[in-house]
This record gives structure tokens, C-alpha cells and sequence, in this order.
């Protein structure tokens, strides 16, 4: 028994596949809402496989085409505050159906084979583990999605078996349709989910938690308007190709996940301009405290009236989020959340400008510079980084994310490093962060209390 929404993709009667000890049908209907556990042919004895090809579409990304066919409003993975109002909340349309046969065919015991993105089969595993479901023997085979299907994402042939008896979360890794032995064991250790558990157990005395508070560059989902280009004389432009004059202390340098990310960091002539000092600041003020850039704002309010994030409702003109105090501090280690390698930046100001960071990256703020440096080196470390490695799923859209960030053992590293090594390296970077302090302490720290009381004003 088969299920197609589409017209153009259904066809009427017995299709190919039926033999004669095999009867096979499909109907036409949609099973985003359709009640599995009682369709036709599904209620007969024997054991229960369903095979299939869902959606590999987003739920944003069906809405910005206007597709009417989406789950009915709800927040199948339990978020909490802004996630579920935010990108979090955003899930791919094949997700929603392997929740759905997994809750609702759970007493038939079925095994489900659905073609999927990688990352949505990762987040199946997590589910059945948070739900403690019990599925077992489960295997990822990797298939080629742009030759088969011109889709440009990690995808596999994603199979579970559901029962009754002890759960197993451990999942075969297959290179290929074709493999006979498995490349890796993805399973979850410790709470997490690990692309591979031996190589994991290896590095297992990095994880911990993180002593220091991760934050996300500002988001204000206007670019068009809000960050600008200085051309060689100083003048600023902005996507229009027009010439944007206001307050200079409301444009700050900016830097974006392809400075990060790349080997070889660009000389940086971004801008953007920052209309709050935290969440939530009255932006009126700026009408008197800077009336060229309110008229600025004002000359292009289309930009932001535009915006589709929930989170600019009832919110105050003009306003951005991820925005506080942290943003204005004079040094920060920052890391893309893009990039498929971990690489860690030590930032100084920028022609005596904090720096600013979009909401692809991630950052801790620090006062002095050899703090950002001291941290930005223990972060590049060996231990740090192959932790990095053997935690990170590389192939997914964001492979690093602050929940990913907060679990390196900073204490672990430093204890595991041979400490005159990082220590030339932050000296290395000390040059280019110079400024940021008029009187920077530039002395390594002489255990790992002192560094972090230094920095946080407490000890670990």
C-alpha cells in the first residue's frame, strides 16, 4: 500500500510492482494527515515494512513557495522559547513524517526505510532516544542525492526496526548502497549523539562544560540596509549602491562566517550599522540622538517592515537581536558556524571599533588581549581540536553550534597541552590585537585558575 499526494506522480490501478503473490496499491492522498494505522491492506497479518521517498523540503522553505501542503501547527520536538520561534523550529517536511510513522505504527512494530537527508536521520535517532523509543538495528547508507535526484545534500537510505525490547541507538554507517561492512558507529554517549563512537571514546576526556558564556552575532535580517562596504576613501555603500552617511558611533566593523572560516583571512571593509546597545532598546531615542541615520532608516523602512522572523513582533522599529554588552567588547574569540573545519579567531578592534559578528558566528568577549589570545590558542590546540573533530557533523548545514561549543573541556586541554607551545602562539597574535587595551597584561597565566578568573572574575 502506497500513498501520493501528488497527481502528476500518482497513476491509477495496479502499478508494476504488484506480481501475483504481491499486491501492491497506492492511493491518492496525503500523508502528512492521513491515519496510517488504519489505511487499507495495512491491517493484515505479517510483519510491517514501509518504504519510502518523503519530501526532503523544509518547512520555511515551503512556505516561502507557497506550498499549502505542511503539518498542522504544532512543535513536535518539544522546543522551548525562542527556538520554537526561530530557525530551530524549522524542520524538514521528511522529519515530520518518520516522527509520525514512528509514534503512530509503534504498536505494529514496523521497520521503516525512507530515503532522507543525513541530518534528518540524525534527528530521528534523537528523538527515539529522547522519547525512548525502542528501535534497533538501524543502519545510514550513503546514496549520491545530486545524481539521482539534483539535490545538492548529504542523504541516505535511513532504516529502523521497531519493538519491544531493549532499545539499541547505535547506527550502521554505510558508504554506499553496496557496502557489506559498516565505516563508523554513530551512537549517542553520554547524551550526545557522536558521528562516531569509537573514534569519540578516544578524545571522551575533553567533554565537559564549558567555563565561559558562548554568544551568537547579531541577527537583524535586513543586510540590504544595515551592512555596508567602505570603499578606499572611506565612504560607505550599501547593497542599493547607494551613498549612506549617518552617525559614525553607530557603524561598527563587521565580520561574517567567510572571514572566519577562511585560511586566509580578507582585509575586512564591512560595516554595519547597530541600532541598539541589548534586546529589546527603545530605538525611537534615535530620532533626536541620531537623526541621520533615523532618517536613513526611515528613507528604507520597507526593508524591515519585510521581515519574516516572529521574533521582530511587537518589537521596537528598527530593532535586531542578539545584541547586549558583550557585543561592544574590545576583544573576542569567534568561530563560523559554517565551515566545515574548526578554526578559532582572536579579534582586536578594527580602527579602534569593537567588532561586530553576524548570527552565523559564535564568540566569547573578553576585556584585555592576551585573554582572547591565550583562549583562541587553547581552542586551536590538538586536544581541543580533535574533540572538534570527533564530535561535529561536518556534512550538516551548520556542522558548529553553541551546544557543540559548550561541551569542550577547557580544564582537560590545558592540563593535556604542553603549555610553551600555545603560549608563542598567543604571543603571535598579541600584535594584532594591540589596542584593544591601553595596557594589556600580556603575560601567559600561570595555571588555568588564573586564566579563567581573569577573564570570567571567578574560578572554575
Amino acid at each position: 500500500m502506497g500513498i501520493e499526494l501528488q497527481g502528476h506522480h500518482f497513476i491509477g490501478g495496479p502499478p508494476k510492482l504488484s506480481t501475483p503473490k504481491t499486491e501492491v496499491s497506492i492511493i491518492n492522498g496525503d500523508i502528512l494527515r492521513a491515519d496510517v494505522r488504519r489505511l487499507p491492506r495495512w491491517t493484515t497479518k505479517g510483519p510491517l515494512l514501509v518504504v519510502g521517498n518523503p519530501p526532503w523540503i523544509t518547512t520555511a522553505e515551503l512556505a516561502r513557495l507557497g506550498g499549502g501542503n505542511t503539518p498542522a501547527k504544532s512543535n513536535p520536538k518539544n522546543l522551548k522559547g525562542l527556538d520554537a520561534v526561530t530557525g530551530a523550529s524549522n524542520f524538514d517536511l521528511a522529519e515530520f513524517i518518520w516522527i509520525k510513522l514512528l509514534r503512530d505504527l509503534y504498536p505494529l512494530n514496523p521497520s521503516i526505510a525512507l530515503l532522507c537527508k543525513t541530518s534528518v536521520a540524525r534527528n530521528v535517532i534523537r528523538y527515539a532516544q529522547q522519547e525512548r523509543l525502542s528501535v534497533y538495528d538501524g543502519s545510514m547508507r550513503m546514496i549520491d542525492a545530486h545524481m539521482w535526484f539534483g539535490v545538492n545534500a548529504p542523504a541516505c537510505l535511513f532504516t529502523l526496526h521497531v519493538g519491544h525490547g531493549a532499545p539499541d541507538y547505535t547506527i550502521r554507517m554505510y558508504d554506499s548502497l553496496e557496502a557489506t561492512l559498516p565505516s563508523a558507529l554513530l551512537g549517542i554517549v553520554n547524551g550526545h549523539l557522536v558521528p562516531d563512537v569509537e573514534r569519540y571514546q578516544k578524545v571522551s576526556s575533553s567533554e565537559g562544560a564549558f567555563p565561559f558564556e558562548w554568544r551568537q552575532g547579531i541577527k537583524h535580517d535586513a543586510a540590504t540596509v544595515m551592512e555596508l562596504v567602505m570603499d578606499p576613501h572611506g565612504r560607505l555603500f550599501n547593497r542599493l549602491s547607494e551613498e549612506v552617511k549617518v552617525e559614525p558611533e553607530y557603524v561598527y566593523p563587521l565580520l561574517k562566517s567567510s572571514d572566519l572560516g577562511s585560511e586566509r583571512p580578507k582585509t575586512i571593509q564591512r560595516r554595519v550599522i547597530v541600532t541598539q546597545k541589548k534586546n529589546g532598546e527603545d530605538t525611537n531615542a534615535l530620532r533626536a540622538d541620531a537623526p541621520m541615520l533615523w532618517s536613513y532608516l526611515m528613507s528604507h523602512k520597507e526593508f524591515f517592515e519585510n521581515r519574516k522572523s516572529r521574533i521582530y513582533l511587537g518589537g521596537p522599529p528598527f530593532g535586531m537581536f542578539g545584541v547586549g554588552p558583550y557585543s561592544f567588547s574590545p576583544c573576542k574569540v569567534a568561530i563560523s558556524g559554517m565551515y566545515k573545519k574548526a578554526i578559532f579567531r582572536a579579534l582586536g578592534q578594527i580602527d579602534g571599533r569593537p567588532v561586530m559578528l553576524d548570527d552565523t558566528c559564535y564568540f566569547v568577549p573578553t576585556e584585555d588581549p592576551m585573554s582572547a589570545a591565550v583562549l583562541a590558542a587553547l581552542l586551536n590546540s590538538d586536544p581541543s581540536l580533535k574533540f572538534f573533530e570527533a564530535v561535529t557533523f561536518f556534512d550538516s548545514k551548520r556542522p558548529v553550534t553553541k551546544g557543540l561549543l559548550k561541551r569542550v573541556n577547557l580544564r582537560s586541554v590545558w592540563n593535556e597541552i604542553e603549555p610553551l607551545s600555545p603560549a608563542r602562539r598567543a604571543e603571535l597574535l598579541m600584535p594584532g590585537l594591540r589596542g584593544a587595551d591601553p595596557t594589556p597584561r600580556e603575560r601567559w597565566p600561570s595555571d588555568y585558575s588564573e586564566f579563567v578568573r581573569r577573564l570570567s572574575g571567578r574560578t572554575p
